[in-house]
């Protein structure tokens, strides 16, 4: 398919800075291709996009209202969904309300902008479960540096915000083992003994949600 004409003006939305960051670098080597019009919603911007991309990271997947409200938001013509949770539900739920696309995280950042592309062209793209749920090459997310992954980034980002296991469960699809199993493994990197403490080692680390960017959206300040 050719790149159009001009680079397609896209806004990334997400609560957490260094997640939006590193999905803005992704597309260094595209620039002429695409444009990140704001990943500060702190900082105004005037311009009409063309697709919001909204990073699933810490959010809650099964509360479809953010969705919506994007879609329903006068600054962009098309919301596309950026996530690595391909449950059929999640995907079908999305597809309803009217997202133009469902991209998996595994995705190179050349697939990525082609995906982008087509959605821009008029179709609606809505990629397949992914085989490996490993994130594309220079994404980042709050405690990389400190060997923490990006699932168990999600986990300690949703218990910071004050979620119960059941509830880390509910809002991400794994199973309660398999929740307990990430944040074992976090509490090892961490050197933490109770929840109490990786609370406060997350509060102090990053991962407290900034609510105010997904507020503008919705058409807030």
């Amino acid at each position: 398919m050719a790149a159009p004409s001009k680079p397609i003006c896209i806004a990334l939305v997400d609560d957490y800075d260094v997640v939006l960051i590193g999905l803005a670098h992704l597309f260094d080597r595209y620039r002429d291709r695409v444009v990140v019009a704001e990943i500060d919603a702190n900082q105004a911007t005037n311009d009409q996009v063309d697709i919001v991309l909204y990073d699933s990271f810490a959010q809650p997947e099964t509360d479809q209202q953010e969705i919506r409200d994007l879609i329903a938001s006068a600054g962009s013509r098309k919301v596309v969904v950026y996530t690595w949770n391909f449950k059929p539900e999640l995907v079908e739920t999305a597809r309803d309300l009217g997202v133009h696309g469902y991209l998996s995280k595994t995705t190179p950042a050349r697939e990525l902008v082609e995906a982008l592309e087509a959605i821009q062209a008029g179709e609606q793209v809505f990629m397949s479960a992914p085989r490996r749920a490993v994130s594309a090459p220079g994404l980042d997310w709050p405690g990389r540096d400190d060997g923490i992954t990006d699932r168990e980034s999600e986990i300690l980002a949703l218990i910071t915000q004050g979620k119960s296991n059941a509830e880390v469960a509910q809002l991400t699809y794994l199973s309660p083992n398999t929740v307990k199993s990430y944040i074992r493994s976090v509490y090892r990197k961490i050197g933490a003994e109770s929840r109490t403490q990786a609370v406060l080692w997350g509060v102090d680390h990053g991962f407290t949600p900034d609510h105010h960017r997904i507020d503008h959206w919705r058409g807030g300040p």
